[in-house]
């Protein structure tokens, strides 16, 4: 009798990704069949409830995993995830039609700003709330910091201060240059992190040998895997949707036009802002700081070569320098997060200065 529960629970959880999926569909056919309609707040009262589940649906199948394969295995399972579906989102739609080549560019700087402030802010806020002080592995915030530090100067800012090309760009061989050496950046600190220091990356323990390793039971992982995959797609195609849908709106209130791209870095980072906030709540404040830096780490290594791989493949413009208000917000982010992550434990004031800075960035948008 048992059973009953158990697989009507398992068909629940195939059914939550086939009928948000299902829904995308008739959302896209609806709209395809009636292209003058403009059902934009309609749709978007439609959709967000049923985003709103499926991301909850991806951060339960994400804590499945991770709590199978152990730390920091399990938080690298829903960050490149959600990072490999953005990256294919963004080549989307900067090779569709005019394209937009500063799209790459806001993207990456809406999530830094939106992980490393807000998501951050959140968590040592809502942690420190509740104990006082909350206790990471220093060695690791630091390889997170220094490695973001160096890709979002490479990425960001160095293309406005180059030579060889006229404007926030780099030049052929420099994007090229950029491409590969953020890619290796990225690539010695997986290594560093799931491999030969693994230890700065899980949460701190008496014992210093104590330390979760992969359990070995691959074949209980195939599930929950491919429904995270399947939710995770599911956000991704109802966000841009929504968004898509919210842009009239926003244009006919005279909203600014980078609030819509912030509205999908957003909506795609909410699985991850979940999961990150409710691991602070329940004292696994080294598993949020996994997911939050991760996450930024992730954008840069992997959507600036890919982007930058397709635009020299077909020839496309690339803008990657950001303006000068950009850049000193991205600075103070820096140099916050360094002090925040410097003494291994955390409180609510720097939770609360991440957060005014979030809030002057979202206040820049529309007050620039």
């Amino acid at each position: 009798m048992i059973s009953k529960p158990r697989s009507a629970k398992s068909l629940l959880r195939f059914l939550l990704p086939a009928g948000a999926l299902t829904f995308y569909a008739v959302i896209q056919f609806l709209g395809s069949s009636a292209p003058d309609a403009k059902p934009g707040l309609v749709v978007s009262l439609l959709i967000l409830p049923v985003l709103l589940v499926m991301v909850i649906a991806a951060v339960l199948h994400a804590e499945e995993i991770a709590h199978e394969v152990g730390e920091p295995y399990g938080t690298l399972v829903l960050t490149i995830a959600v990072t490999i579906i953005e990256v294919a989102l963004i080549m989307s739609i900067t090779l569709g039609g005019k394209g937009d080549p500063a799209l790459a560019r806001d993207t990456v700087i809406s999530v830094i700003m939106i992980v490393c402030n807000g998501i951050v802010g959140l968590c040592v806020l809502a942690g420190g709330l509740q104990y006082r002080e909350q206790d990471f592995e220093v060695k690791g915030a630091s390889a997170y910091l220094a490695v973001l530090t160096a890709l979002s100067v490479l990425t960001l800012v160095l293309p406005n201060f180059t030579h060889s090309s006229s404007g926030p760009t780099l030049s052929p061989a420099q994007l090229l240059f950029v491409s590969v050496v953020t890619l290796l950046l990225y690539g010695v600190f997986l290594y560093i992190q799931t491999v030969r220091h693994r230890e700065f990356f899980t949460e701190v323990r008496a014992d210093p040998d104590d330390f979760p390793g992969p359990a070995g039971n691959w074949s209980a992982l195939r599930t929950p895997a491919v429904l995270l995959i399947a939710s995770l797609l599911a956000v991704v195609l109802l966000s841009k949707t929504f968004a898509a849908s919210v842009k009239t709106w926003l244009a006919y209130a005279g909203a600014p036009p980078a609030l819509s791209g912030f509205l999908v870095a957003l909506l795609i980072l909410l699985p991850e802002s979940v999961a990150a906030f409710r691991a602070s709540r329940i004292n696994e404040f080294q598993r949020s700081i996994n997911l939050a830096l991760g996450s930024s780490l992730a954008t840069i290594g992997l959507t600036v070569p890919a982007v930058a791989s397709i635009t020299l493949y077909f020839g496309q413009n690339l803008i990657l320098g950001l303006d000068s208000q950009a850049m000193v917000l991205l600075f103070l982010t820096l140099l916050i997060s360094t002090l925040t992550f410097g003494t291994g434990r955390s409180n609510i004031l720097y939770g609360f200065v991440h957060l005014i800075i979030f809030a002057t960035y979202i206040f820049l948008i529309f007050e620039p």
